[in-house]
């Protein structure tokens, strides 16, 4: 059995405790909430602290924090002898996030699995297949139609906000539209918002449109969507269309790619590793024998 920390307690976070518990082979050391001290432990069957520490025996940490701070924690979390699984989800920086907890990693004798949600992380084993099974052509990701919880939780941290939602709508050739509703609190300036929820990463890199409503919470909602397709050859036989499509909880995927994550993090030489340089069998729990039996 693995001990296994939840740290954050947003929806991902509530969604890796009921993950961790119907994991046969892991059990729930506790969660990790900054402001343990406000929630009430009544009716809880685990613990909730304010630091690690303060949890019995935690061996892997399932990292349910804004992408922005994870890197931080996740290093922090490596140096105090715990293995990480996280969810960091801007693409274009994995590359470095992945460098700098290697290091980290390697020195303290443990593993950090990176970007290991649903995408980037089992989406990104699915694109590494197709790309194998057709090494020259093109691969389209198209999310949606559905909510994005990376890029709510990077519009709630805009100044100015009480609460967000952003929704992805797939426009098609793996381009996309992000349409954020956005909460103001009192006095705050909308058009100050909007602009800074426009520059941000996030959303500067698609088309995006800020609207403004009185109530974020009637329009909640974690569900979202993919079709990932990839047109190309296979050797000298072109015309070659590979596709697979889901509709999801994006938290439920989120938190089962965390705990599989963590399962692999113990079974792997100490460093930092993206989920498509991980074997497929260590996600999964019990006898490799009986999973090579099922599934070859």
């Amino acid at each position: 059995m693995v001990r296994v920390a939840v740290i954050g307690m947003g929806n991902t976070g509530r969604a890796c405790v009921r993950a961790v518990k119907a994991a046969p082979d892991m059990e729930l050391a506790g969660m990790v909430y900054y402001k343990a001290a406000a929630i009430r432990k009544t009716g809880l069957d685990y613990e909730v602290v304010d630091t690690v520490d303060k949890l019995r025996s935690v061996e892997a940490a399932l990292l349910c924090v804004p992408t922005r701070v994870m890197p931080d924690t996740a290093e922090s979390l490596l140096r105090q002898g715990i293995h990480t699984a996280d969810s960091f989800d801007v693409h274009s920086e994995i590359a470095a996030v992945r460098r700098r907890l290697d290091a980290a990693a390697k020195e303290a004798g443990r593993v950090a699995v990176v970007a290991s949600g649903w995408d980037p992380g089992s989406d990104s084993i699915v694109r590494a297949l197709m790309q194998a099974m057709a090494p020259n052509g093109v691969t389209f990701t198209n999310f949606g139609p559905g909510v994005s919880l990376g890029h709510s939780v990077a519009a709630r941290k805009v100044p100015g906000v009480k609460d967000a939602l952003s929704m992805t709508i797939p426009k098609g050739s793996g381009q996309h539209r992000r349409m954020v509703y956005v909460e103001i609190e009192d006095g705050a300036d909308f058009e100050a918002v909007k602009a800074a929820v426009l520059a941000d990463p996030y959303f500067s890199r698609d088309e995006s449109y800020v609207n403004l409503t009185g109530d974020v919470a009637a329009l909640r909602s974690t569900s979202h969507g993919v079709m990932i397709e990839r047109l190309g050859g296979s050797g000298g036989t072109g015309n070659q269309r590979f596709g697979y499509t889901h509709a999801i909880d994006g938290a439920a995927l989120t938190a089962a790619m965390l705990v599989a994550s963590a399962r692999a993090a113990v079974r792997q030489s100490p460093g930092a590793y993206t989920l498509i340089e991980i074997p497929a069998i260590d996600f999964l729990p019990g006898d490799r024998e009986a999973w090579i039996n099922q599934l070859v």
